[in-house]
């Protein structure tokens, strides 16, 4: 009996199917672990998600599409080389997200700071004082806190590195366990009516979480989280200073 015969469309639309399995797989990986919650738009993830869903999803099938013909002569080389290219593509687009990845979100003297995979130079993690401060963290964003030197020209010097855009929080050797560092976090943790006076237009999505949610404005202290497209609103508990929510507040343009 003869095998079944794909048109085109067939032979694409099981590629498709294939690639969007691939896909959703991926996008637990970036959603579920490596931008979490309201990280994922403040950090920039819509757009490397694009980048990998694209490639993986759009790529692949749309050569099939343009190139399979039932029976055609080197059919199988065909796909094999669209499905090699493709995956090249995809394994290429996931290492730019994994290298943007958050790696550690840092309490520095006032705020929290994000920063990603690729903002640490191995050699800076390497002279990490403690051992879980010197690899980047594969199953998501670390929460610790950074102390500021308490020699006078390590201070200068970072005073001179902030003007690049270099600061404490890309140094792990200042890290230490925010377990260690609670108090300060709740010293430097505003009301939310405090919040209301000096950030007002991080408000909005403040007053609807907490409307949402039932939590009252006194079961929260707020700090705030500095990334490269938006400041987030930390909510954070006013006991323990584990953080309770996060919310993207005002847009950096």
């Amino acid at each position: 009996m003869a095998g079944r015969v794909f048109t085109r469309w067939q032979a694409a639309g099981t590629h498709f199917l294939i690639s969007l399995l691939i896909g959703a797989v991926a996008l637990g990986v970036i959603l579920g672990m490596w931008f979490p919650g309201a990280l994922f738009a403040a950090a920039g993830g819509l757009g490397l998600l694009y980048l990998v869903i694209g490639v993986d999803v759009v790529l692949g099938p749309l050569l099939t599409l343009v190139v399979f013909k039932s029976g055609k002569p080197g059919m199988k080389f065909d796909l094999a080389v669209i499905g090699a290219v493709q995956l090249a593509a995809l394994i290429y687009g996931f290492s730019v997200v994994a290298q943007a990845r958050p790696a550690f979100v840092v309490f520095v003297l006032d705020r929290f700071e994000l920063v990603a995979a690729v903002e640490l130079e191995p050699q800076e993690l390497a002279a990490a004082k403690r051992e879980e401060f010197r690899s980047v963290p594969w199953t998501g964003p670390m929460l610790v806190a950074a102390d500021m030197p308490a020699d006078n020209a390590e201070r200068q010097k970072l005073v001179m590195l902030a003007r690049t855009g270099v600061d404490l929080q890309h140094f792990p050797k200042y890290y230490v366990p925010y377990a260690d560092r609670t108090q300060q976090v709740l010293a430097k943790g505003m009301t939310i009516a405090r919040l209301r006076e000096t950030e007002p237009a991080n408000m909005p999505a403040v007053e609807a979480w907490l409307k949402s949610s039932g939590t009252k404005e006194d079961e929260v202290r707020a700090l705030l989280l500095r990334t490269r497209f938006a400041w987030l609103v930390v909510l954070v508990d006013p006991r323990t200073a584990q953080p309770v929510k996060m919310l993207v507040g005002e847009r950096i343009e």
